[in-house]
């Protein structure tokens, strides 16, 4: 049977609205079930710390429990692969950090891609990097450790809590920029890093601020400069490595992904749900406690973030050589 025009036109402006409509129902009974956040980093650990904070407040934004999945692992990539492979309802997010975008380029036979496979939700927020000595090091700033290393070739030993770490390449980034060389040495995680620089197995170290704050606040480890943009609060007059070494910039970071093709107004609703935890001050202060450089904004910003981060730390990977061992 021929249909008329004008109905034939009706029918299919409906038929086109389809999804439309069902990506607008699907986000208005969003969440339906609980939400599972899949944690890269065993429990305990700062970021998951942050999720578990993060996790809690959602919960009572979205109305559903928030489920806590720690799957640590190949440098976070078991955790990621999981939340890629995950229906895209909204239902499974992943705790991102700065682990995602080194692997882009650390990795060569992944079966996914971070910036490719998944979706940003919302930036979290910096923890703050510092470079740190033993005692015994004479230098007290960062111009002098410099001075020291070049006087000392092949006598400082530094640190970081894994290979391809963010404190790895951290420190690449610093041995790249300065010119200085350094034995790198991986721990297996920041602790053991810490308990060796503390015994003055290594020298110096780039940690996460949460890890080491009371070890320098003690006088066990000295902090030379902390790492990010701006200095940290809890140390006012610790100096910031680019004030010697202008353009150097380093953080670990942590926010929300979803599988690629989550609907638009999921994503939103969630954006929305966490900025407005993240802009509380009650929020503000336990994130701070933690170490934590809050950073509210759109999906699109956080896009951006990564988007820059990641040729960022593969121009170093490359350049420093740097081999999963």
């Amino acid at each position: 049977m021929k249909l008329p025009r004008r109905q034939f036109l009706h029918l299919a402006a409906g038929a086109a609205a389809l999804p439309m409509l069902s990506h607008r129902t699907a986000a208005q009974a969003f969440p339906a079930r609980p939400v599972r956040v899949i944690v890269q980093v065993p429990a305990g650990s700062a970021p998951d710390i942050v999720a578990r904070v993060i996790g809690e407040w959602l919960s009572q934004r979205l109305g559903q429990p928030i489920v806590i999945d720690n799957r640590p692992g190949a440098s976070g990539n078991i955790a990621t692969e999981a939340v890629v492979r995950a229906a895209p309802d909204g239902t499974t997010l992943l705790f991102c950090m700065s682990a995602n975008a080194i692997n882009a380029t650390l990795y060569d036979n992944l079966r996914f891609s971070f910036v490719r496979d998944t979706a940003p939700v919302a930036l979290i927020g910096r923890i703050p990097l510092v470079m740190e000595v033993h005692p015994s090091v004479p230098a007290k700033t960062v111009a002098e450790f410099i001075a020291y290393a070049k006087a000392n070739p092949g006598k400082i030993n530094i640190g970081s809590f894994g290979v391809g770490s963010t404190s790895h390449v951290a420190g690449e980034l610093f041995k790249t920029m300065t010119g200085i060389g350094m034995t790198h040495v991986p721990y297996r995680g920041g602790a053991p890093m810490v308990a060796d620089l503390i015994a003055g197995h290594i020298q110096a170290a780039i940690d996460v601020m949460t890890g080491s704050l009371a070890h320098i606040k003690s006088g066990a480890v000295r902090a030379l400069a902390v790492a990010g943009k701006s200095r940290y609060p809890g140390l006012p007059d610790v100096p910031t490595i680019g004030e010697t070494i202008p353009l150097y910039v380093a953080n670990s970071w942590c926010g929300v992904g979803v599988p690629k093709g989550t609907p638009n107004p999921i994503i939103e609703r969630l954006n929305s749900a966490i900025n407005a935890e993240l802009t509380s001050g009650e929020m503000k202060a336990v994130l701070a406690r933690l170490g934590a450089d809050v950073r509210a904004g759109t999906p699109e910003e956080f896009a951006a973030f990564v988007a820059a981060e990641a040729p960022k730390w593969a121009a170093v990977i490359k350049s420093s050589g740097m081999k999963l061992e």
